[in-house]
């Protein structure tokens, strides 16, 4: 039975793992970083290295293949990174892809379908997320583009163009979903279900919905000494009110798979002795269901009105990021099913409760994902591990489930 050569795969784990390498032993590749690039750049040259043809598409995703065709089955994730992240996230989905690529061609296994390499741009985030995967799948509009901006407010298009491409062409890299045969991505659970129950592999049913706003609260800027506590309408008040009533809301009347997270909050003007005049934050909901997500997007921009009301503020609820649940293909799930059974590891059926581009791409074709486990269940820190044996075991699952998918 082929096997994935797992000496190599650690090499360029390791090597792909010190590129953007942080002090706390973590990594940072934001994507069109500096990072990000080389990281990019050296991805490219092992593609080219084991005889595939590399390209990058007009929204910056790379691609590796050799065979030519038409459905491929698509095998792959993302190599950018949060800021002072894991070496595992997204970067072994792709490597996991590149090396099973490499055995079926070194073996000269003969396939109905090509297979494909692909490492999508900015699934993490620095510019909202997802954008490789949405300019794929059509999603992306030209319109949006200009909008796009980071954390500090740099626009996509200027990260951009500072490396040669140009943004608004991104959406001419959708991929007719016809093209496609089926997407398959190994990806690190990024929770403590699989090493809790000791159970190696797991099989994606759902990936979670996601709604993330952009809030801001504005009130007025006053003096700190000389306002009254009574007379002053302080933005901050209204969003730490929002935080912690937010986060009850969402235990009360949400289920067992509700997360509400707030992960930025900035204030202005930012100065010690006046009182804030703006008060902007990120609030995300997360949520299997479909419907469960409806109910709470709905209740939190009400209770956002209630909050700026009672605290005399006016609010504004901007949408960052609206993508509902998707069940993963039945197809794929049985082949990772199966591909586990015949090397003899045990699987379970589970929700996947971060974003992927596998939702994504799942929306248009045949999508899968393989889960495997992450110790202590840490993911976006320096402490996201995964063992060797989960590592080489689950590269196998991929390897035989990838040759079910192109066989068929």
């Amino acid at each position: 039975m082929m096997r994935v050569d797992f000496a190599r795969l650690k090499r360029d784990l390791e090597e792909l793992g010190a590129i953007g390498r942080t002090p706390e032993g973590g990594v940072s590749r934001p994507s069109w970083s500096d990072a990000d690039m080389e990281a990019r750049r050296w991805l490219l040259e092992r593609i080219i290295a084991a005889g595939m043809q590399g390209r990058v598409d007009a929204a910056g995703n790379i691609f590796g293949r050799w065979q030519s065709g038409s459905p491929v089955v698509l095998v792959g994730s993302h190599i950018d990174s949060v800021p002072n992240g894991g070496m595992f996230d997204g970067a072994l989905g792709v490597l996991t892809a590149l090396e099973c690529l490499r055995r079926i061609k070194e073996e000269g296994v003969g396939l109905r379908h090509p297979l494909e390499l692909v490492a999508f741009t900015d699934e993490e985030g620095a510019f909202g997320g997802f954008f490789g995967s949405f300019a794929f799948t059509g999603v992306l509009k030209a319109g949006e583009i200009p909008d796009i901006r980071d954390s500090t407010g740099l626009r996509i298009a200027d990260a951009m163009a500072r490396h040669g491409m140009e943004a608004l062409q991104a959406p001419t890299a959708f991929r007719n979903p016809k093209e496609i045969r089926a997407y398959v991505e190994l990806h690190i659970e990024q929770g403590p279900v699989l090493e809790a129950q000791r159970i190696p592999i797991g099989v994606v049913e759902t990936i979670v919905g996601i709604r993330r706003y952009g809030i801001t609260f504005r009130g007025r800027a006053d003096h700190a000494g000389t306002t009254p506590m009574e007379e002053r309408r302080n933005a901050l008040l209204g969003a730490a009110d929002l935080v912690v009533k937010g986060h009850q809301m969402v235990r009360a009347e949400g289920t067992s798979a509700s997360r509400v997270t707030v992960g930025i909050l900035r204030v202005k003007p930012a100065v010690a002795n006046i009182v804030p005049a703006e008060a902007f934050l990120t609030y995300e909901l997360r949520e299997q269901s479909a419907e469960w997500l409806r109910r709470l997007a709905e209740k939190s921009r009400a209770l956002a009105a209630e909050v700026a009301s009672a605290w005399g503020l006016e609010v504004s609820v901007e949408t960052i990021l609206d993508i509902e649940p998707v069940p993963l293909a039945e197809e794929v799930q049985a082949a990772i099913v199966a591909a586990a059974g015949e090397l003899g590891c045990r699987s379970l059926r589970m929700p996947a409760m971060a974003g992927h581009d596998a939702q994504v791409v799942g929306r248009v074709a045949k999508a899968g994902m393989i889960f495997v486990p992450s110790r202590d269940g840490r993911s976006h820190s320096p402490l996201e591990f995964t063992a060797d044996e989960d590592v080489e075991r689950g590269a196998n699952v991929l390897l035989r489930t990838l040759l079910k998918l192109a066989a068929e």
